[in-house]
């Protein structure tokens, strides 16, 4: 197979992939409006998503490892693997936002995770904290908006093989060793 009909090749399953997260969007939910926190906040460490910070579900099945959500092409680091989530609400905690986030993009119920633990990062302007949570119900993760190409539970010991989001790489091996020690 020569270079172009690989870049064809993976344009052609890009986009299967984008197509397959269309048909699973859940009715009336891209009608949505956006909130106030949806913006862009810049300063001396960068440019980062989410005017009240953000916060994504890290969420562990003893069972099946940790969900992992395929980013979307067209988001930030887009393509890359992380995890369900997005910018909080004006007045929201992160760990509700956290839920809320995960529930919109990966159908994670609330009533079926425990809380575990949280980690943030924070640059003194704007913040991001990773939920963890423990699945004590299973349940089906369901692509329900645009943003995920895929959702996968993933072996801990298999997450860093993926390319994952920049941020998520980060942290990943501290989250990693503390979810061990409670696991």
């Amino acid at each position: 197979m020569d270079e172009d009909s690989t870049v064809v090749a993976q344009n052609l399953t890009e986009a299967r992939f984008v197509e397959d997260a269309a048909a699973k969007v859940r009715p009336g939910h891209l009608g949505s409006s956006r909130n106030s926190g949806d913006a862009w906040v810049e300063g001396d460490a960068g440019k980062f998503w989410g005017t009240f910070g953000s916060a994504g579900l890290l969420v562990f099945d003893a069972a099946r490892g940790v969900l992992l959500q395929h980013r979307a092409i067209w988001s930030h680091h887009g393509g890359t693997w992380g995890l369900p989530g997005g910018a909080l609400h004006k007045g929201e905690s992160a760990v509700d936002g956290a839920l809320r986030e995960s529930w919109e993009e990966a159908g994670v119920p609330r009533e079926s995770v425990e809380l575990l633990f949280t980690s943030v990062y924070d640059v003194g302007y704007w913040r991001y904290t990773t939920v963890v949570v423990n699945a004590v119900v299973p349940f089906q993760a369901v692509i329900s908006d645009p943003e995920s190409l895929a959702l996968e539970w993933v072996e801990p010991s298999e997450v860093a093989q993926r390319p994952l989001h920049p941020g998520f790489g980060k942290a990943w091996p501290e989250l990693r060793a503390r979810l061990a020690e409670l696991t």
